[in-house]
């Protein structure tokens, strides 16, 4: 089995035409993009031929709402001027996609982004554009190329510095899928992305879009610290948490020793990773991968 999670969806106030029934600002309520979030790939029972096929990318989601990076949470990500411009070079339209410094450097990544006053270090920062919920209603195919002609050269480069169209390609079946996640995991990347052929851009938990990893990871809220033991002493042996789906366990390995000396706080989110789950549901193995500021514990 391989199992794939996060996804983005939601709608924006712009030039675009927004999915039928929906406001496009209505997809922006309370300040928060409306992200869709995937379920799980199961390569027994999906066919991924004919999906779209893309790298998963280590960076932070963030909308573009015509004039502003917006976080999952609402937060505005405060880019500099130059950076802007070349979105506002656009014109009025909302973009989805993750502001990338590329492999391995998720932690750095939201350290430039939170900045109150954006900093030299943007310029190692892409924002890697997933889709263009302006025009929600049109199938996926429409919506790429749409963002061809935007992002794209005539000759196939980029026209952009900043902002670039992430690869996609379409998947030729399940042993594509297998080869390709090993190439990325083995660049030190994070796993494969897949987006089903034809689907629109909608909001809510869906199979539209789905992510491949060699372990199944997920969000938890971390309710306690477990004192150390042994060489760990005095610092956090585990993290006692709590996932989405009710259930509580420890959190013992994949910290630093760094982090056990200053673990998550408590009511913060963290990302885990495990093989699979016991019969009562509880994740087997759990591994600590790394904080989620952008997530927010009412959410799980």
């Amino acid at each position: 089995f391989f199992f794939f999670g996060g996804v983005l969806r939601g709608g924006g106030a712009g030039g675009g035409t927004p999915a039928k029934g929906v406001s496009a600002r209505a997809k922006m309520a309370g300040g928060k993009p409306d992200l869709l979030l995937a379920n799980s790939y199961d390569s027994v029972k999906i066919d991924p031929t004919g999906w779209w096929l893309s790298e998963k990318l280590d960076g932070v989601r963030a909308w573009w709402d015509g004039s502003r990076f917006v976080s999952r949470l609402g937060n505005v990500y405060n880019a500099p001027d130059y950076f802007k411009a070349e979105l506002n070079a656009l014109g009025d339209i909302q973009l989805d996609g993750e502001l990338w410094m590329g492999r391995g450097q998720f932690q750095t990544c939201v350290g430039v982004c939170k900045r109150a006053i954006p900093g030299k270090e943007w310029e190692r920062i892409e924002y890697r554009v997933f889709d263009i919920p302006s025009i929600a209603h049109k199938k996926f195919e429409d919506r790429l190329s749409e963002l061809k002609k935007l992002l794209l050269a005539s000759g196939g480069g980029d026209k952009c510095k900043y902002i670039k169209l992430h690869p996609h390609r379409a998947c030729t079946g399940r042993a594509d899928v297998e080869s390709e996640l090993k190439r990325i995991i083995g660049l030190g990347g994070e796993g494969v992305m897949l987006r089903k052929p034809g689907s629109v851009y909608s909001g809510g938990r869906s199979n539209d879009l789905l992510k491949v990893k060699e372990f199944t990871d997920d969000e938890a809220v971390v309710e306690g610290h477990e004192p150390g033991k042994g060489k760990h002493v005095g610092r956090c042996g585990a993290l006692l948490c709590r996932n989405r789906k009710g259930k509580r366990f420890k959190v013992g390995t994949g910290m630093t020793d760094r982090e056990r000396e200053n673990p998550p706080k408590i009511g913060s989110v963290i990302t885990y990773k495990y093989q699979e789950e016991t019969e009562a549901g509880v994740p087997r193995f759990p591994v600590y991968v790394r904080p989620r500021p952008d997530v927010d514990a009412k959410d799980i």
